[in-house]
């Protein structure tokens, strides 16, 4: 990186280059900064030297990355790399050009039902595919969920999130804590329902379910008061007296909630419920606009009322650390280990980070093209994965973000004679393109010898039963090829998982590569 993310002196992600400074805290700072090899953008969370200085606290930060590695959903923000050296400890992740639900609350309050339907489906399908990989968040609230210009949104900050079922600390943020977690315990989904169920609440009518004036006060309001529905539209007072049932048991889980979610909705406000909702969202978001990451520089928020605690309750005190600023692991791509530069160790990276079911500003330009690179000495082996903590040095897979587009070069007039070599396919990302059912996969080869390559993509919906064509491209002259395959998936724009499958003659070393994106709802 050319430039400091902080002060002089401070230690900064290698291989990405600061725009700005998006906010900091008492916890770290985030930047938003592109990746130099590619200009794709991503947002940096660097820890602050108090946080990185504690030992429990890293070792948790690094164990909790591996946890999620491999959590991928439209509605969670993507991870690309946890980095971790001597100088500092950092988290390169997606950047979502969007204001925190906490920004949106504040300047406009209550969103009305519709909106705040279309946010809690949202919330509960990422929080449903964690749960799924068998994660508990434990920090579901407005500061943690970021809402897109197109009125969708994306669940972020996994830093206290657990295996489900483990007995572990008492943690979470007093305001959306469920009763078993102010009780210290064993986590579980129904946790996560709750903080949902308690967040939409407060989209409903601009307050807190509870406003005790202390923990203390809020730990037994959570435990022993009714939830207020005075102020809750009619068609949605089951819905979120459910969802906030004192007794976890009585809640329904993730899968039950969204169909009763649906069932709500439609009953009370129409079948078009949906895209009004997402469109009241899209004119709130833009009077919010030059908050946005990618245009302004905004201010890290930590209200006293939105500490994230952790620890257990000892002496009438809490261990705190504020909540956005807190810096924290969030969910993305396949769980790696890669080599960096100089002291820097990689214990979390996104080999195959597949596209997000949201527009992005890395989403590439459609084009079949395919392109060749100057030869390259650099091979990047497949590494284990691991639930340690323990940073290992093993060279992988190359763990930078998807390239927006490849950079065509030409390899060198002088071409030794063609040689057989160990191919490699890495697919770097699997997405949405520009136009109306087109997918893009952006795709590397790299070959020990200078021989012909041919690459294959077969494209199908759910099985390869159902194929929709294939691409191949011929490769030769040099080692590192980017190529991008685009498939036509427009005849089946919806419903099912849209698969990639990537082969090579000769044979890759590391086998046939897949990519799936799950379609849109019908």
């Amino acid at each position: 990186m050319n430039e400091d993310t902080g002060g002089p002196g401070q230690w900064t992600v290698p291989d990405y280059e600061k725009v700005r400074t998006l906010g900091e805290g008492a916890g770290g700072r985030v930047v938003l900064a592109r990746h130099t090899a590619t200009g794709v953008p991503v947002a940096i969370k660097y820890l602050g030297e108090r946080l990185r200085g504690d030992r429990e606290f890293l070792a948790r930060f690094r164990a909790e990355a591996r946890l999620l590695g491999e959590l991928r959903h439209p509605c969670v923000v993507r991870l690309y790399e946890y980095v971790e050296a001597r100088g500092g400890a950092a988290i390169v992740m997606e950047a979502v050009d969007g204001v925190s639900l906490r920004q949106l609350l504040r300047r406009h309050g209550a969103t009305g039902p519709e909106a705040a339907l279309v946010l809690l489906k949202g919330s509960l399908s990422g929080l449903g595919a964690a749960h799924t990989a068998g994660v508990v968040h434990r920090d579901y609230k407005p500061e943690n969920v970021l809402v897109r210009a197109d009125g969708t949104s994306a669940l972020a900050d996994f830093g206290i999130a657990v295996r489900t079922g483990r007995e572990t600390e008492v943690a979470g943020t007093p305001a959306y804590m469920a009763p078993e977690q102010w009780q210290g315990e064993p986590a579980g989904p129904a946790g996560d329902v709750y903080a949902a169920a308690a967040v939409f609440h407060e989209c409903l009518t601009g307050r807190r379910p509870f406003t005790g004036d202390d923990v203390t006060a809020l730990r037994l309001q959570h435990l022993r008061a009714p939830v207020p529905l005075d102020d809750v539209p009619a068609p949605v007072r089951g819905l979120l007296r459910r969802g906030m049932a004192k007794d976890p048991a009585q809640r329904p889980g993730i899968e039950a909630f969204l169909a009763d979610l649906e069932r709500s909705a439609t009953e009370g406000y129409g079948v078009g419920w949906e895209e009004r909702g997402r469109r009241r969202l899209t004119e709130l978001t833009a009077l919010l606009a030059l908050l946005f990451p990618f245009t302004a520089t905004a201010t890290l928020e930590a209200p006293a009322q939105a500490l994230t605690l952790l620890g257990r309750l000892k002496l009438g005190g809490w261990k705190a650390a504020a909540g956005a600023a807190a810096l924290a692991v969030v969910a993305g791509g396949l769980t790696s280990v890669a080599a960096r530069p100089h002291d820097t160790s990689t214990t979390v990276a996104s080999s195959v980070p597949s596209g997000i079911d949201s527009p992005t500003p890395s989403a590439p330009s459609v084009s079949a093209s395919a392109t060749d690179a100057s030869p390259t000495a650099d091979t990047t082996p497949t590494g284990t994965p691991s639930d340690s903590p323990t940073v290992s040095p093993t060279p992988t897979v190359s763990s930078a973000p998807p390239a927006e587009s490849p950079t065509p070069t030409t390899a060198s007039p002088a071409t030794p004679t063609p040689t057989p070599g160990t191919v490699t396919i890495t697919i770097g990302s699997w997405q949405r393109g520009q136009t109306p059912g087109a997918l893009v996969a952006d795709v590397t080869v790299d070959t020990t010898g200078t021989g012909p390559v041919t690459v294959t993509a077969d494209y199908y919906v759910d099985t390869p039963a159902d194929p929709y064509g294939n691409q191949t491209r011929q490769l030769s002259g040099g080692t590192h090829y980017p190529v991008t395959f685009v498939a036509d998936f427009a005849n089946h724009p919806c419903r099912g998982t849209w698969t990639v499958t990537l082969t090579s003659t000769p044979a890759a070393a590391n086998g046939p590569q897949t990519a799936s994106l799950d379609a849109p709802p019908c």
